[in-house]
């Protein structure tokens, strides 16, 4: 192998050599994820607006449903029709007419936009029960829109949808505590994130190393023999090589043809 290719080969690390090098960097990799957690958690902080929410529960009354002349009966048997309901129900409470009606019962000064993407709704468990979660950086905000919600769907429901409507379950509570950003969490992600990238690097300044310390890295790497080690008399003698002198070894290795 040439110089050349040698410049450009990539060393190969067993995995006994690649936990002895990260343990021998353990405190690069704990100072990088150290370092990591601290900028997640002050990103999280300071650049993240704290929000709560609030929700209110809604049962589906589904014991008949007008349609033209016709009334249909819908039993606790037929799950599909009443979870069809449920999602009927849903798409009223976005449609752009009863969110404009919830802005001016609120008084929150939102937009459409804004207050669609603040409100969402889902069933509870395939019951006839669904939820309405409102997410606002104020408490009281989150609060009153929910409640909002809760007096203007019930009349927009049953003016949609003749013989039906919905009762309010459960309304809703002020929040006291924050329900994003998860703190703890992004402070998790961040040390491992830290931790990952400082492993990495390290094991590919390792790889792509071509210094040579030993005879070893030397044949490793070159793919030449040893022929001879000559000891550097200028330093300390030590025992090993060379005798007395026993100092760091000189490597002379043959050139490849």
């Amino acid at each position: 192998m040439s110089e050349k290719q040698a410049e450009n080969s990539v060393r190969e690390i067993g995995l006994p050599e690649l936990v002895q090098l990260i343990w021998k960097k353990l405190w690069i990799v704990m100072l990088t994820a150290v370092l990591f957690a601290g900028a997640a958690f002050g990103g999280t902080y300071f650049l993240v607006t704290p929000q709560y929410e609030a929700s209110v529960k809604m049962y589906v009354n589904n014991s008949s449903i007008q349609v033209g002349s016709t009334r249909l009966s819908i039993s606790n048997s037929e799950l599909a029709a009443a979870q069809s309901l449920v999602d009927t129900y849903i798409v009223i409470l976005n449609t752009r007419a009863t969110m404009n009606e919830v802005i001016r019962e609120s008084g929150c000064g939102y937009t459409y936009e804004e207050l669609a993407g603040k409100v969402r709704a889902a069933a509870i468990n395939n019951t006839e029960i669904f939820e309405i979660i409102v997410e606002d950086p104020s408490p009281e905000t989150a609060e009153k829109i929910a409640d909002t919600i809760a007096d203007v769907l019930p009349d927009k429901i049953s003016d949609t949808v003749d013989g039906s409507s919905v009762r309010v379950v459960d309304r809703a509570v002020r929040p006291a505590e924050i329900s994003s950003p998860d703190y703890e969490t992004n402070t998790v992600i961040g040390a491992l994130l830290g931790m990952f990238l400082s492993v990495v690097v390290v094991v590919l300044r390792k790889m792509y190393d071509k210094i040579i310390r030993s005879e070893d890295d030397l044949s490793r790497i070159y793919h030449l023999p040893v022929l001879a080690v000559i000891p550097d008399m200028s330093e300390p003698a030590r025992s090993g090589y060379g005798g007395s002198c026993g100092s760091r070894p000189h490597v002379v290795r043959k050139e490849g043809k």
